[in-house]
């Protein structure tokens, strides 16, 4: 009885042991992302990114499925942009708004992100006076109806306090009932005045209050981007935390 048990426990041990170095299996969706993630329309440069961004667990923790009609907000560079187009070619819809001038050439000349569509909204976007790296929207609409998800990633703490709430309430329009809403962001510490060093960054606990106040509500967070090593103490453009600030995974939900 002895070896039997001793053998039963070893069998455990060695079962969990492999079972740690088995490749993790993924949902449907997560293998539509993984291999949207693998595509050569992606810069070696964005793949370099994805360690620290990790683009899959934070879409899927966002409810992303490839049916939904999805708008990103501010795309930039189009680094979330070229992931979620091909996860959504053949049964969703993506749609970018605000800020798209530097991505429409990119959409326009790469046949595989040719069914991304560009929202024609009215936001005004502009720079807010004395204040560096900020800007103003005033009050607009998204330009698209019934969305199932919104999303913005790591461009929320560009916004002036009235730009934020503006689009927040555009976001709350374009949205249809049950669907959601999904903020990542650079974290400051909860209650810090703004300083040089943390301005590009947000306390997720404003974010949340305003958010709801547009009226949405909280329906999850993750702790997908923590990072201990982020002392919450300096610049995110800064050597020592560039590409390792710990950052904040909001999920809202529209009534």
């Amino acid at each position: 009885m002895r070896h039997l048990l001793l053998t039963c426990a070893l069998l455990s041990l060695a079962t969990s042991a492999s079972a740690q170095f088995m490749p993790e299996k993924l949902s449907p969706i997560g293998e539509k992302i993984e291999a949207a993630m693998k595509s050569d329309v992606r810069t070696a440069d964005e793949k370099a990114r994805d360690a620290e961004r990790k683009p899959r667990q934070t879409l899927e923790f966002f409810g992303l499925r490839d049916d939904m009609k999805v708008v990103e907000l501010v795309p930039a560079g189009g680094y979330f942009t070229k992931i979620l187009g091909p996860v959504l070619a053949d049964k969703g819809e993506l749609w970018v708004a605000i800020g798209t001038t530097r991505l429409e050439p990119v959409l326009k000349s790469t046949p595989s992100l040719a069914k991304i569509k560009v929202a024609q909204t009215d936001a005004k976007m502009a720079p807010a006076p004395g204040k560096m790296g900020l800007f103003d929207l005033g009050d607009f609409s998204l330009g698209v109806k019934d969305a199932d998800l919104v999303l913005t990633f790591r461009n929320y703490h560009n916004l002036t306090p009235s730009a934020r709430a503006s689009l927040n309430r555009a976001v709350f329009a374009a949205v249809k009932s049950g669907g959601h809403y999904g903020i990542l962001d650079h974290t400051r510490r909860h209650n810090e005045p703004e300083t040089s060093e943390n301005w590009r960054r947000m306390d997720p606990v404003l974010v949340i209050k305003e958010v709801q106040a547009a009226g949405f509500v909280l329906e999850d967070f993750s702790g997908i981007h923590y990072t201990p090593d982020d002392e919450l103490r300096y610049e995110v453009g800064r050597k020592s935390v560039a590409g390792n600030t710990d950052r904040f995974v909001l999920r809202f939900r529209k009534p």
